[in-house]
């Protein structure tokens, strides 16, 4: 090991001021070596784990319970209150930082919006949450299919006209001595009207034209000191005869609001707020007129203008003017601006102005609002913890302190991470062990408690707490991120990355693949630190290391220049190696080299997105799959991945019909296999079974490498296991293997045991699980074919490699059952749910409380699962039948 540089030469003065020379200096081959202290002090300097961060999210101590709460309180309230509970129950996901539940719960509070101002903010953060999507909107135009859900909303048809407005016969106590007509006056001009239609624009005039004042009996009347210009009361006379307005510029009908309002005519007010809301379509716009919207109480013109505003988020936040805006306008404002939504506006506005950048001004000044406006304990302690958190990075201590101490005393235990924090900084470590250590005696433990403590302790202390984080949730990145820096600071190099390793066998994080690159760095093996590094930068092209100081793209290419360098042949050798090995990173290291070389861009970019999925990134997936589009080098190729594009976003009918396109352009390999897979994987129909084969068919007799032709024949093969063709299946799946398939393996293993050689099956996993990298979901599959031993051996193995695989646990809790061991049944499922909510295991549970005669746990399992999956038909079911037994 030796030395390669320390923590002061990696600051940057700007985005390229690092000097490679500064670490980089000798030649590749000659690089000195290092006495252990030198050695241990260099690690010591180059991998730093930070602490884990204090999250700004709702996260309860028994998160079950209230998602439970929430599907409850959904049953029985009225329709009004549905979208802050669904808020609630997204905030709940964002905890758990499931995406995916994350954006079904914005889309049911779109979805049971109350006002039209619910339905602004929750549409426009539904296209936020769905940036970098443009381009599928673009294709399903194109198809023809107009997607406009989510899209802008007719402010007008949701807030209808009030026809109660009307003229009205009103009393004239003047009799017939006065003129039909009157004069108003406006400076030198004479603008005429009549007198009976003025006065029926509303009370004030009625009572001005026909009532008792002098007006009434005078037929000139001077208004020059009522701010309304001679243009303004001839489109006012005009509107008194037809009951519509002229088309005339927007000044103009600000002024005429305004002399509407003043005059209380409200039908003309209302013209002019429908109007002026129709004109709002730019940010200009809508800033310009949501000042006169609020000062005139124009509810139409206001939430048209919010619309435009919410819509261009998050670039509008950058504009102080739209920050003021919603900052200084108080609560009578807001509500002309928002009705009932101001909360929901503050969650929207604070989240993502949390993202763009969490301690900033703006940051703190929203969450500030959100404290104000919090209507309700929940929405309380999510306000306080997420001040807490800003003004945390802010480092005003003081202030966070106090604000992490309302969220926990309003019941969100998870803010004691913030006091104990403080608490530690202020020089009182055995203090903060002792509020973690309180916490965890009060409640069922859960894994971010003991994190938490492990930083406020040492030695064997520490590395239990930390051991006892990873055996609640191992999904945390901090304790296998620390474990393995200690080893390699005792030069146990094996070890270090055998810990790094086991969460990056399940879990594609960043900071642990920065850190393992460091390691490799250290060890000097620059072609694994390069793969690294190369992998980074295809989940994030603009990741920085070393806590942000130094450009991963800068780093990348000094490692590269102590690694041999590989020709487009080289590269696509090793693929086919890494391809074959159920190598995803290597994978993805070797194409994001061949992309920095290789002409053919589209067809790598495509395989890099193929990885991604397999590797569970659908945003990183989707970013390359559009890319691959960009690089396209044909017309039919284009159209393939345009179809992959709309059927990756649930479009399925239109990503069927490019791959018809794409095949009526040219007959290829891919556009086959899209309409093949897309037709197999959306249609329940076993008749379609035949069209599917015939597409592969076509499709292996076109033009493509081994790669692709593999994965055809794989997925040949299932057609015909699934049409109990076994023979033909077989076939396939060994043409598979020739051509260095691995993953075949698989589907020969379900050949030979449907032909009831469960030996034959096991052996052939046996054979995958030694050939692949990734083997998690091998040992799954080979545990279905031994005998009980050794599938409790194989689902204990899956569960160390990948414990987010749902199957060990359930078919383990399903043993104990069977042995009438209940409460273990039980525990066996909690300990995944306490870290995963999955539909399958909360049902798995509900029914073993059922089972036990516990009616309120399986409910309580039920009404979660539920909010998990509303529509999900076995769950419904037992809820229904749990719920008729209910006390």
């Amino acid at each position: 090991m030796r030395t390669f540089f320390t923590a002061e030469s990696c600051k940057e003065a700007h985005p390229n001021a690092l000097n490679p020379q500064s670490w980089l200096q000798v030649e590749r081959g000659k690089l000195p070596k290092l006495s252990s202290q030198s050695s241990s002090a260099s690690i010591e300097s180059l991998i730093k784990v930070p602490q884990p961060p204090i999250l700004p999210f709702f996260k309860p101590a028994d998160y079950v319970e209230v998602l439970a709460q929430i599907h409850e309180e959904l049953e029985s309230c009225p329709l009004r209150e549905q979208s802050n509970l669904f808020l609630l129950q997204y905030q709940v996901f964002r905890g758990l930082e499931n995406v995916k539940l994350m954006r079904r719960s914005l889309r049911l509070a779109w979805q049971r919006a109350n006002t039209v101002h619910e339905k602004i903010i929750y549409g426009a953060w539904l296209k936020y949450e769905k940036q970098g999507e443009e381009l599928v909107a673009q294709l399903l135009t194109a198809c023809g299919k107009c997607e406009k859900e989510f899209g802008p909303i007719d402010v007008e048809s949701h807030i209808p006209f009030d026809k109660s407005i009307s003229s009205q016969d009103r009393v004239s106590i003047n009799g017939n001595n006065t003129s039909q007509y009157v004069t108003f006056t406006i400076g030198d001009e004479k603008i005429v009207c009549d007198r009976q239609k003025i006065s029926e624009l509303s009370a004030p005039f009625h009572a001005m034209l026909k009532g008792c004042f002098r007006e009434s009996f005078s037929e000139t009347i001077d208004l020059s000191e009522n701010n309304i210009s001679p243009s303004g009361m001839k489109a006012i006379s005009y509107f008194s005869l037809t009951g519509s307005l002229l088309d005339i510029p927007p000044n103009l009908l600000v002024e005429i609001l305004a002399f509407a309002n003043k005059y209380c005519c409200e039908g003309l007010k209302q013209a002019c707020d429908r109007r002026l809301a129709s004109l709002v379509s730019s940010r200009e716009d809508a800033l310009e007129l949501m000042e006169c919207a609020l000062d005139e109480n124009s509810a139409v013109l206001a939430a048209s203008c919010l619309q435009v505003l919410l819509r261009d988020i998050p670039n509008c936040l950058s504009d102080n003017r739209v920050v003021e805006l919603f900052i200084h306008a108080n609560r009578q404002q807001l509500e002309v601006m928002v009705g009932t939504g101001i909360f929901a506006l503050f969650c929207f506005l604070s989240e993502a102005s949390m993202k763009h950048n969490s301690s900033s001004e703006t940051t703190a000044r929203f969450l500030e609002r959100l404290v104000d406006f919090a209507e309700n304990e929940k929405q309380r302690l999510l306000a306080f913890h997420q001040l807490g958190c800003a003004r945390f990075s802010r480092k005003e201590y003081d202030e966070s302190y106090s604000l992490f101490e309302r969220a926990l005393n309003a019941g969100h235990i998870y803010s004691v991470t913030g006091l104990a924090r403080l608490d530690s900084m202020k020089g009182d470590k055995l203090l903060s062990y002792e509020k973690i250590s309180s916490v965890i005696a009060s409640v069922t433990p859960l894994g971010w408690m003991y994190q938490e403590r492990s930083l406020y302790c040492d030695g064997d202390l520490r590395w239990k707490d930390l051991e006892k984080a990873t055996e609640l949730d191992p999904t945390l990145v901090y304790p296998y991120m620390y474990r393995a820096a200690y080893l390699m600071s005792t030069e146990n190099v094996k070890g270090a990355l055998a810990e790094i390793n086991r969460i990056l066998s399940f879990k594609l994080s960043l900071e642990c693949l920065e850190l393992r690159f460091f390691i490799y760095l250290s060890l000097e093996d620059y072609n694994a630190a390069l793969r690294d590094v190369q992998a980074i930068l295809t989940l994030c092209p603009y990741f920085r290391m070393f806590e942000g100081r130094v450009a991963a793209s800068q780093l990348c290419t000094l490692v590269r220049e102590h690694v041999e360098h590989w020709t487009t042949a080289d590269c696509w050798v090793r693929l086919y190696d890494c391809w074959s090995a159920v190598d995803d990173i290597e994978s993805l290291s070797v194409i994001y080299q061949m992309l920095e070389s290789d002409g053919a861009k589209g067809v790598l970019y495509f395989r890099q997105s193929l990885l991604l999925l397999r590797l569970n990134c659908p945003d990183a997936a989707m970013r390359s799959l559009q890319l691959a589009w960009q690089h396209a080098s044909s017309e039919h190729e284009r159209l393939v991945y345009e179809g992959w594009i709309l059927y990756d976003t649930g479009h399925h009918e239109e990503g069927l019909q490019k791959a018809v396109e794409s095949i009526n352009t040219k007959r290829s390999f891919e556009a086959y296999f899209l309409k093949a897979y897309a037709l197999a994987d959306s249609s329940v129909d076993s008749s379609c079974s035949s069209t599917v084969i015939s597409l592969l068919e076509d499709a292996l007799r076109c033009p493509s490498d081994n790669l692709r032709k593999g994965q055809a024949l794989n997925n040949l093969g299932s057609v015909y296991v699934d049409c109990g063709k076994l023979e033909l299946a077989e076939d396939c799946y060994i043409k598979a293997l020739k051509i260095q398939h691995t993953r075949a393996h698989q589907g020969l293993a379900r050949v030979h045991f449907l032909k009831n050689d469960k030996a034959a099956a096991y052996k052939e996993m046996t054979n995958l699980i030694e050939k692949a990298r990734n083997n998690a979901s091998a040992y799954e599959k080979r545990s279905e074919y031994g005998d009980r031993e050794l599938t409790k051996a194989d689902l204990e193995m899956v569960t160390r490699l990948d414990p987010l695989r749902v199957y060990p646990y359930r078919y383990r809790a399903a043993v104990l059952m069977d042995n009438n061991k209940e409460e273990e049944a039980i525990g066996e499922l909690s300990r995944a749910i306490a870290f995963k909510a999955d539909l399958h295991l909360l049902h798995l549970r509900a029914a073993f409380h059922e089972h036990k005669g516990d009616v309120l746990g399986a409910l309580r399992d039920c009404r979660a699962a539920l909010s998990v999956d509303p529509n999900h038909q076995k769950m419904l079911e037992l809820h229904c039948r749990v719920n008729s037994h209910e006390p």
